[in-house]
């Protein structure tokens, strides 16, 4: 009779009393305040002045593609490791996308290796891969290791089993000691990125997209929010309202934005998106995300870019699977929006 359940229900309710005048507002007369709330809530971001120092550590030959492993630096003594996945017989400047993996074992999992760095011949898990299945529609795809995963683990950590441990909450409650969020260093590192990609001689700076799964889905839905040289993006296994996901089960900590629920909510967020071209896929059986709650969500983005002008822009699969990647329509589809 003593738990606070009650209590967390009427602050979530007392919270939407509080914004509920702002939430009314037209979409376009709410779209820059929301923005500037997610900046805030990021908490404080780095200088994005500083030289990247772009270093390509090894170049194999896989057959239909080339693999690059670089790293860059993003933040002073901070380093990313990336893997460039090249389409054979390039002619001229290539669409290039961004690809965030999700919890696992890193950016290994979607280019095709085991965490030792071996080719993974074994059937893809729930990653699908998928950086594979986009070089192989001639696109260039950069997976950067996302911070507090595989080798950018915590050296307390690096000794766990990279499928099973991450460094997430350690990072996490770390930063908000120094008014940092672990969201907003990985946005941070997403817009560095982008700039990693802009000093490639290969890369065209008009044809831009990215791809992420469910954390990985965070990473890409705000850094295209709040970065336009993005075209377009797909969001898999992440798109849904703060209250039907995150609010009704646990998640790893790196998806809580402090302070941002009684001003927007995270179909909000994403719908920062438009008017560029976004597409969300998703499982009808996911348990972390459940189908319900991105129906509701994908109601309120389809208002977005219809506000916006641009309902074309804006595609949905729901489809016949779990918490996974599915990649049935994503796959052409962002190829086509970059014209590969």
């Amino acid at each position: 009779m003593w738990n606070p359940d009650d209590y967390l229900e009427l602050v979530y309710n007392n919270l939407n009393d509080e914004s509920r005048l702002a939430i009314k507002k037209p979409w376009n007369e709410r779209k820059a305040d929301v923005r500037s709330k997610l900046l805030k809530s990021l908490g404080e971001i780095p200088d994005t002045t500083g030289e990247l120092n772009p270093v390509v550590l090894e170049r194999m030959d896989k057959g239909d593609h080339y693999l690059e492993r670089v790293i860059y630096t993003t933040d002073i003594n901070l380093q990313v490791a990336a893997f460039v996945l090249s389409p054979k017989r390039l002619m001229g400047k290539a669409p290039t996308v961004l690809a965030w993996h999700g919890h696992g074992y890193g950016s290994r999992e979607i280019v095709g290796l085991k965490p030792d760095g071996t080719t993974d011949d074994a059937p893809p898990g729930i990653h699908q891969h998928f950086a594979l299945k986009l070089v192989q529609r001639g696109m260039i795809v950069v997976a950067p290791e996302i911070i507090g995963f595989g080798d950018r683990r915590l050296s307390a950590d690096k000794d766990k089993d990279p499928k099973k441990s991450s460094s997430c909450f350690s990072l996490a409650s770390r930063l908000l000691l120094y008014g940092k969020t672990l969201a907003g260093l990985r946005i941070y590192e997403a817009i560095r990125s982008l700039d990693y990609l802009l000093m490639r001689e290969d890369v065209d700076p008009n044809r831009i997209g990215c791809m992420g799964f469910s954390g990985g889905g965070l990473i890409a839905s705000l850094s295209s929010a709040l970065d336009e040289r993005i075209k377009a993006t797909v969001i898999c296994a992440f798109t849904s309202t703060f209250r039907g996901s995150l609010l009704a089960m646990n998640h790893c900590i790196d998806n809580y934005l402090p302070s941002i629920l009684p001003y927007a909510d995270l179909p909000e967020l994403i719908g920062l998106i438009a008017p560029r071209a976004l597409f969300v896929e998703s499982g009808i059986e996911d348990p972390l995300f459940p189908v319900a709650s991105v129906q509701e969500a994908i109601v309120k983005l389809k208002e977005i870019y219809y506000t916006e002008g641009t309902e074309g822009k804006f595609e949905v699969d729901l489809f016949p699977g779990k918490h996974e990647v599915s990649g049935r329509q994503s796959y052409d589809w962002l190829a086509r929006q970059l014209k590969a």
